[in-house]
């Protein structure tokens, strides 16, 4: 009994407090929506300043918790979201009237969306903290942040230190609070409390789902898995250098960071010598092998022990002898899918290679590439061809389709002119609301007040009826010949008769439905899958609507399932296999 209330504990403290600090988020909410723009543009440079001072130390004391990442990387990503993502929101008008339209005569007023739920992800804890708190404070929206397990310390010292500028410029008290003891009940009592308005989440598949599931209004972000794709035309010297420089960046933890590169094969050789000479190491099969084995969990996840690891360490761990040197692993894959585990993403320096014929092979496995675990976030074009760069955008399942620039920095909109973000929104592909990158205007409810510009037409009001203007006399039909009368006895006899006919039918086609009918729901399912061929790819939303229409789905080895998909699935029952064992 003893240790059952010990393994209980944690949650209920966990949830104690989430319900304590939504309640006082709340209090600190009021306070807040009453600010003016100077009051709000004051508080949030203060945290900016803030979060620029202590940047460096910040990012030390995520790495040393983590132990992901590079503390030099993290720096420069503390100081992208308190510089850059601050100079960005700075002159944004965030209260009462935004904006007005003389022409169109309508009035946009600005509210705050409310309270907003702030989950953080270990892999960015320090950076994320800060882009949150200030983007929340900036659309006059109280915030309370849960940290990730394991980089709770990092994060709640980032909070103190925003909160701590906060006060002092003179916001509310619980405009800024956080969690202390995180379980995963803590964090789901959150994002379901009554007091939450909003959602912004960060994480695996699980906690978007979950935060989807909450009731409220979300902003969640999967996996990335962003291909990169050198075309013919490309400067490949620059687009070389550009995927080792997005792929090593803080040792690739970032979701929009390069995890696959797929090259034309006229130009293979010659990439594949810049790679080399910028220090990356191709794997042989056998050491693909080895690597997938140590990597890549048995659910189809980056092994958390590899995460953010160097180039060195992880050859190491799978027993891979590699030059000191060594920025990053290349795995030669000839697919996409689960018998090819190191073509997901990889939150670390290791990058999978494909060769493809043309741009339109290189196209489709681009899409492979994406629908594996990546839909709607993130990919990578290099090419000098404004026809195929433009045929990449109409064409790919990304929200972000960055053009001879690193994944990681241009998605982020470091080096693009993308709206500068720590949250990137994966849209429709990828299960997400939005397909944006988060500012403070998706925290905002915008208010309109709309003046009439043009008056309703004269004939479409409605008619009064007066003596000059009656209601108009209805002409009768013109006359029809009328049927001779029939006897009572006949009429009877020709009812009995339809209502005869009409059992008779009715007990047949019973009788047939009965014969005919699978005896359970099950067996139905199991005959139709049996006459169906085993699909090529599976995504989530094929699940869902396969568990609403009560069917299953037929696989084999080479069909392609999304891990969130695997995952809904095997809850669900969903998949029938072929012949061929999965």
């Amino acid at each position: 009994m003893s240790e059952l209330s010990d393994t209980l504990q944690p949650d209920l403290e966990s949830v104690r407090q989430a319900r304590a600090l939504a309640g006082r988020a709340s209090l600190g909410q009021n306070a807040l929506a009453e600010l003016k723009q100077d009051q709000i543009d004051t508080i949030v440079e203060a945290m900016a300043r803030a979060a620029t001072k202590n940047a460096k130390t910040l990012a030390t004391l995520a790495q040393n918790e983590t132990g992901y990442g590079i503390v030099e990387d993290k720096t420069q990503k503390n100081l992208f979201a308190s510089e850059k993502v601050f100079n960005f929101i700075r002159p944004l008008k965030t209260v009462g009237v935004i904006s007005k339209s003389t022409e169109k005569r309508f009035i946009e007023i600005a509210e705050p969306f409310g309270v907003v739920a702030a989950v953080i992800p270990s892999t960015n804890p320090t950076s994320t903290t800060i882009y949150k708190t200030l983007i929340a404070l900036k659309a006059r929206c109280s915030i309370v942040i849960s940290p990730h397990p394991t980089a709770i310390q990092s994060i709640v010292r980032t909070a103190e230190i925003m909160a701590e500028a906060a006060l002092s410029a003179g916001a509310p008290s619980g405009a800024i609070n956080w969690m202390t003891t995180v379980t995963i009940e803590g964090t789901q009592a959150l994002m379901q409390h009554r007091n939450i308005s909003v959602i912004l989440a960060t994480g695996g598949m699980g906690l978007v789902r979950a935060a989807y599931s909450a009731g409220k209004p979300a902003y969640g972000v999967g996996p990335g898995n962003a291909p990169a794709y050198i075309e013919s035309s490309a400067d490949v010297e620059k687009a070389v250098k550009d995927i080792i420089t997005g792929k090593t960046f803080d040792n690739g933890v970032l979701c929009s960071s390069e995890n696959s590169v797929v090259v034309d094969k006229d130009i293979s050789e010659r990439v594949i010598q810049i790679f080399k000479k910028n220090n990356a190491y191709f794997l042989s099969p056998e050491e693909c092998e080895a690597l997938s084995r140590i990597l890549i969990t048995a659910q189809r996840l980056p092994n958390p022990e590899l995460v953010g690891r160097s180039a060195g360490f992880i050859a190491d761990s799978a027993g891979i002898s590699v030059p000191p040197e060594t920025r990053v692993l290349v795995a030669p894959l000839d697919g996409v899918g689960r018998d090819f585990p190191l073509s997901i993403e990889k939150l670390c320096p290791v990058l999978s290679f494909f060769v493809v014929q043309d741009w339109q092979e290189g196209c489709e496995r681009c899409k492979e590439i994406l629908k594996y675990g990546g839909m709607g976030h993130t990919m990578s074009i290099h090419s000098k061809n404004e026809d195929i760069i433009l045929e990449f955008g109409l064409k790919k399942p990304a929200s972000r389709i960055v053009v001879n620039t690193p994944t990681t920095h241009g998605s982020i909109g470091l080096t693009t002119g993308l709206p500068p973000a720590m949250t990137l929104g994966c849209g429709g592909f990828g299960g997400n609301i939005t397909s944006d990158n988060i500012t403070p205007l998706h925290l905002l409810n915008i208010k309109r007040l709309a003046y009439e510009i043009e008056t309703v037409p004269e004939s479409s009001k409605p008619q009064l009826l007066t003596e000059a203007n009656p209601m108009p006399v209805l002409i009768s039909p013109p006359n029809r010949p009328v049927e001779s009368t029939i006897s009572s006895a006949l009429l009877s006899q020709r009812a009995d008769d339809f209502l005869k006919s009409r059992i008779s039918s009715k007990g047949d086609h019973e009788s047939k439905q009965e014969e005919s009918a699978p005896s359970t729901l099950n067996n139905r399912l199991d005959e139709d899958a049996k006459i169906k061929t085993p699909v090529e790819f599976v995504c989530e939303d094929d699940v869902r609507k396969a568990i609403t229409r009560h069917e299953k789905i037929l696989i084999d080895k080479k069909t392609i399932i999304t891990p969130a998909a695997r995952d809904l699935a095997s809850d669900n029952k969903i998949f029938t296999e072929s012949e061929l064992n999965l």
